[in-house]
């Protein structure tokens, strides 16, 4: 009999490979809303799933969820791709969530995330080009709903901190079809009526499709081009738009845009007070040390007894006129005795006899050198027509006109020897106005 029944494991295993064969349970679609939601500490989401009639268990494992870009929420209405398998301990079939998005705006986040890198590629959210938020603004420009919530939390949270400062609430519409045009027309105007030290642009909190007037690319172009810096005050922390990247500063909510828009009075007036002990301190030591001196001097001899002190001085002055006084006739004598050493040099040897015995002797020196020069020209002369002599003897041409005459071999090659040629050898003879081709009939030996 107990063969015919199966233990809960056995059909657990026999259901889960039925269900993990379907193709059909392999790749599930499904809308539905969110309870139960619980995030585990080691990253995996477990969640229930239902509609109006029924519900299904459902996890999302970390490696899945990560790159979820929005927190899920009881009661938010979701889009999920997944697939269905069977927890064998529980027995129990549940959703394996790959993909989820909320319901209905799908459309939007893509577009979200088309519209961020894009404008992201262009440096638009680059921090170089921030520009500083003042530190001490004196008039701040609000752009939001006149009557929603965010515009009392930013006035109250600047007047609060900083009453000194003066605000402007520039109305415009923050959600629906017409709120990014006049979201732009609201910041352009600010910027032509150069007026505002800053500019707060943002609202409270909503849905995507509330918020979405701040991720259109004209509310981004214009935050960009402003040559006002401004504070991205949208929504809540969590809510992130396109605004807040292309913005100088983003703030996490409209009361933190205040919050950092202007400093502290309080902290100001503490730190004020810090200065102002510090100061008092600083002058207390300045007033000791000046006191000090002036004691130390009323105590000294020249305050004690000024009239010694001055008769003792107009006595040294005296002394050092005197000393003066002998020291400058000295260097005038010196100066005088040195005038005249060189007077009697110069009187005794005028100038202009020095020049006529300087020319005397120029020229006797030049008569001098023409002289030698002649005398090495004539000697050279004569060594040179000696030379001239001794090479017209020596020239074979001379020797030539007087009768004589050079032989060649056929090769050019002077003949001093008869061994140089043989009979019938052709030669040729020099002369002094020709030459000879001959030919060698007979060799005698002397």
């Amino acid at each position: 009999m107990s063969e015919k029944y199966l233990t809960v494991t056995a059909l657990t295993r026999y259901i889960k490979r039925k269900i993990d064969t379907d193709n059909h349970l392999k790749d599930v679609w499904l809308m539905g809303e969110i309870s139960n939601f619980k995030h585990h500490n080691r990253g995996h989401m477990y969640l229930t799933i239902k509609d109006e009639q029924t519900r299904i268990q459902a996890v999302m494992f970390a490696g899945k969820n990560r790159f979820l870009k929005f927190i899920p929420e009881n009661g938010m209405k979701v889009l999920i791709r997944g697939e269905i398998s069977v927890f064998e301990a529980f027995g129990q079939y549940q959703l394996y969530i790959h993909q989820m998005e909320p319901d209905g705006v799908g459309a939007l986040f893509l577009a979200y995330e088309q519209l961020k890198e894009k404008l992201s590629k262009q440096g638009y959210f680059d921090q170089q080009t921030k520009k500083p938020i003042p530190a001490y603004p004196q008039h701040i420009g609000i752009i939001t709903s006149p009557t929603g919530a965010a515009v009392r939390d930013i006035i109250i949270t600047l007047k609060r901190r900083y009453p000194i400062v003066q605000t402007t609430v520039l109305p415009v519409l923050v959600q629906g079809e017409n709120a990014p045009g006049t979201i732009v027309d609201a910041i352009n105007k600010a910027n032509q009526m150069n007026m505002f030290d800053v500019l707060i642009v943002g609202r409270g909190g909503g849905s995507i499709e509330e918020l979405w007037s701040f991720n259109e690319e004209i509310v981004a172009k214009a935050i960009y081009q402003s040559r006002i810096p401004i504070i991205s005050a949208v929504g809540h922390e969590t809510d992130n738009t396109i605004s807040d990247f292309v913005a100088d500063l983003r703030a996490p909510t409209p009361t933190g845009a205040g919050e950092i828009a202007v400093p502290s009075q309080q902290e100001l007036l503490d730190r004020l007070s810090v200065w102002q002990q510090r100061l008092s301190k600083t002058m207390e030591h300045k007033l000791y040390l000046q006191e000090k001196t002036l004691r130390r001097l009323n105590q000294s001899y020249a305050f004690r007894y000024p009239e010694q002190l001055l008769r003792q001085k107009e006595l040294e002055l005296d002394k050092s006129i005197e000393r003066l006084d002998r020291i400058t006739e000295a260097q005038v004598e010196l100066r005088k005795d040195r005038f005249n050493n060189v007077y009697k040099r110069l009187m005794s040897q005028p100038p202009y006899k020095q020049l006529n015995e300087s020319k005397r002797m120029l020229n006797q020196l030049m008569k001098q050198h023409k002289q030698a020069f002649n005398r090495v020209l004539e000697k050279k002369t004569l060594n040179l027509s000696a030379t001239i002599d001794k090479l017209s003897l020596l020239n074979p041409l001379e020797v030539m006109k007087r009768g004589f005459a050079i032989p060649f071999t056929t090769n050019g090659e002077l003949i001093k020897s008869k061994g140089q040629v043989a009979k019938n050898d052709l030669i040729q003879v020099e002369l002094s106005d020709g030459h000879l081709d001959c030919q060698v009939l007979e060799i005698e030996e002397k």
